[in-house]
């Protein structure tokens, strides 16, 4: 049975598609960035739903990111219903006032890394020997 990973991050950059296209044939992926809902009451309905329901939460925090706002609440979420968290995040290594502000989220999950292509090795990782 495939391990279902839960996309939290920005909306912007597509970086999701890159992930799916990677790793689809390892994971079932739950990515918010496909719901099209505008409304927040909808769209944080959903986005809850699918954290709850995920295995692994892969948050990705790019530098092109206003805030964060969202991919923390995710995190927060799922670190207390005790699901698997691996944070990339790209923001941080060339922010000095947001990296103080985001390390307390670093350091809820899991694991993190400051680029995209070590998070999707990690998670890629997951799978070896579960066949």
């Amino acid at each position: 049975m495939k391990s279902k990973v839960y996309l939290a991050g920005g909306m912007n950059s597509n970086w999701q598609k890159k992930i799916i296209d990677e790793l689809s044939d390892q994971f079932i992926f739950f990515n918010p960035s496909e719901h099209k809902l505008d409304d927040v009451k909808e769209y944080k309905v959903w986005d809850l739903y699918y954290v709850k329901n995920c295995d692994i939460l892969f948050g990705y925090m790019e530098k092109s990111n206003p805030s964060g706002y969202g991919l923390a609440l995710e995190i927060g979420y799922a670190k207390a219903l005790n699901k698997l968290i691996i944070l990339v995040d790209e923001r941080s290594h060339s922010d000095a006032t947001f990296h103080k502000n985001f390390k307390f989220i670093q350091l809820t999950s899991d694991i993190y890394f400051n680029k995209i292509e070590d998070g999707i090795t990690m998670l890629s990782s997951m799978c070896r020997g579960i066949k």
